[in-house]
């Protein structure tokens, strides 16, 4: 019984450590996710900061008043302080200056479009997130719905593919969530013709990468333009679709970090929050591939006029048999079938309601004559049926349908036609794709249904412990704020049965009824009586045993001193026949010896 109680208590235990795990687990996250140079202070209620002269003062004017009730301990508050670019980088932007410095809005139309939309008019500004755990923190925030926006900026110098790796990453909180739109950038080709203030969706760039959603479609894109190396035009080589579930970087209203690694030996990562989400080479993972094929169809090749694909055809030598009847019905009707007793020839199966009353605005020149409604003929509900009997019908087993010829092999069959192969006049063969066109600006051109994307920490660098340390100064700092702040699964839970009443249920089945099921398995069992089948197993004595083991004790315990001295005697006596029958036993030895001598 103890034990089972106990189990209740620890399971009940646990289930109170899982609803405020959360809270504990992203203080703790709090506490090792932060650098040394950050600083994380107690906010302290301005209320018990006064000053000593105050306190004095206090005391003199009411020394008998109660103490003031003790106030709960503030909630940690993480101080934040603005990521500073420490190594080689060709660009890093965090916004907290809180200008568009350096940033170009672009002043270009977009071709093909409507005149009302076609200006790129969409607003940006800076400033800091609408549910901000960090105050000071601010980014970039594209303002409008339905608009198209064009933002860029220049890096401090070209960035060209050699010997190092591409790094480029920057954090995206969709606020509003986001029903359609994108969120990517665009790293802009260095040419003479680049003008930032006519920056369009035409503009050339080397990389396009970051979300991008519509509907139900969640996106994570990069893609590069690849240079033909014989004719010298650009192609998009896309990457492919990300095996890991996207949807909750769309939908959860967090702030997250997107990544972007190509390497010299054409390898690369994408990358959610510092975690691989898609992977592949540059040579082998995109659509279409970098290098075109070395053979191609020949478009002159034409296929014969005579060219036989058959692979079967009807035998031309098979005749149809005479007894082939092609005529026969599928169905006959049974001749071995009997019309059942009582059926009613004469009734008909409905008949007009005699209840029936034709209705006083009936018109019959516009309604024409009226007819009661039909109703099943209460004559038949007690006979097998009514009307005309028919014989039912059953399956012709003469009936064979229409003869065909059965198929053959076709002795003429040549196979499949497919035009023959010829050298392919454009191939080429780039076995390093990475050493991509240089470029020398970054931009956000997006259309967008969602209004309030916020974006912060651009960085693009050649040296991947450059890039963390600037992720841990930035979006680490965003991260362990936010985690300080989660509410506890308890509170989420009541958040999300708020929303979505049905999950009570879910609730009760899934933790309300097993613990009702083990508290009455814990605190209501009965004492089983054990059988006699049980103490067989066991080398405890049985209950008859031990009530005659009880009544010796008893008859011993209730013996006077006389039975005791009258034992004594007893023994005396039983030793004095011992001895007599000893001496006998002497006496007879010594006889047969003097008979043994005299003889």
């Amino acid at each position: 019984m103890h034990q089972r109680v106990t189990l209740f208590l620890l399971v009940a235990a646990g289930l109170l450590f899982l609803s405020l795990a959360p809270v504990s687990w992203a203080e703790g996250g709090l506490e090792e996710g932060l650098d040394d140079d950050l600083d994380v202070e107690d906010e302290l209620d301005l209320g018990l900061a006064g000053t000593d002269d105050e306190g004095e003062g206090l005391e003199e004017e009411g020394e008998d008043e109660a103490p003031p009730a003790p106030k709960t301990p503030p909630v940690p508050k993480v101080t934040y302080k603005a990521p500073e670019p420490v190594g080689e980088h060709f660009f890093a932007e965090s916004f907290d200056r809180g200008t568009l410095d350096g940033w170009v809005l672009s002043k270009a139309k977009k071709d093909a479009a409507d005149e009302e939309i076609a200006k790129y008019d969409g607003k940006w500004a800076v400033e800091e997130m609408k549910d901000s755990k960090l105050p000071g923190d601010k980014g970039l925030v594209l303002k409008s719905r339905a608009k198209h926006h064009a933002i860029s900026a220049r890096l401090l110098r070209p960035f060209t593919f050699d010997t190092k790796p591409l790094i480029v990453q920057y954090e995206v909180n969709f606020q509003s969530g986001i029903d359609c739109g994108g969120a990517y950038v665009k790293l802009l080709t260095e040419t003479p013709e680049l003008n930032l203030d006519q920056f369009v969706d035409r503009t050339p760039y080397t990389i396009m990468f970051g979300p991008d959603k519509c509907g139900e479609d969640y996106k994570l894109h990069f893609i590069f333009r690849h240079k033909n190396p014989k004719t010298g035009e650009y192609e998009e080589k896309h990457a492919k679709k990300p095996d890991a579930d996207l949807r909750s970087y769309f939908t959860d209203k967090k702030t997250h970090l997107f990544s972007l690694v190509v390497n010299p030996d054409n390898s690369f990562e994408v990358l959610v929050d510092q975690t691989v989400v898609n992977s592949g080479n540059l040579l082998k993972d995109m659509t279409p591939p970098v290098n075109p094929p070395a053979e191609i169809e020949d478009p002159e090749d034409h296929k014969p006029e005579d060219w036989d694909e058959r692979p079967k055809i009807q035998d031309p030598d098979a005749v149809k048999p005479e007894d082939w009847d092609e005529d026969a019905p599928a169905q006959i009707p049974d001749d071995n079938a009997v019309k059942p007793d009582g059926w009613l020839d004469d009734e008909p199966e409905y008949i007009g309601d005699p209840d029936a009353v034709k209705p006083d605005d009936w018109d019959e020149d516009m309604d024409g004559e009226w007819e009661a409604p039909q109703i099943p003929n209460p004559a038949c509900e007690s006979a097998p049926g009514c009307g005309e009997w028919k014989r039912p019908m059953i399956d012709n087993p003469n009936h064979k349908g229409k003869w065909k010829a059965p198929m053959i092999d076709n002795p003429n069959y040549q196979g499949i036609w497919k035009p023959r192969k010829i050298p392919n006049p454009a191939f080429f063969e780039d076995l390093e794709p990475f050493r991509m066109t240089a470029f020398s600006a970054v931009g956000l051109e997006l259309w967008s249904m969602t209004s309030d994307i916020f974006f912060d920490n651009f960085f693009i660098t050649n040296d991947r412990n450059t890039a963390d340390r600037w992720a841990a100064d930035g979006w680490g700092l965003k991260k362990a704020a936010e985690g300080a702040a989660e509410p506890g699964l308890a509170a989420q839970m009541l958040t999300a049965a708020e929303e979505r009443p049905w999950l009570w249920i879910v609730y009760v089945l899934t933790v309300g009824l097993p613990l009702v099921l083990l508290f009455v398995f814990c605190c209501s069992g009965k004492k089983s009586t054990a059988s006699p089948a049980d103490y067989k197993k066991t080398d405890e004595p049985q209950p008859d045993v031990k009530e005659e083991e009880e009544e010796e004790e008893e008859e011993e315990e209730e013996k006077s001193p006389a039975a005791e001295k009258n034992d004594e005697d007893d023994e005396e006596e039983e030793q004095n026949e011992a001895a007599d029958e000893q001496k006998l036993e002497d006496e007879l030895r010594r006889s047969r010896r003097n008979r043994t001598r005299k003889d």
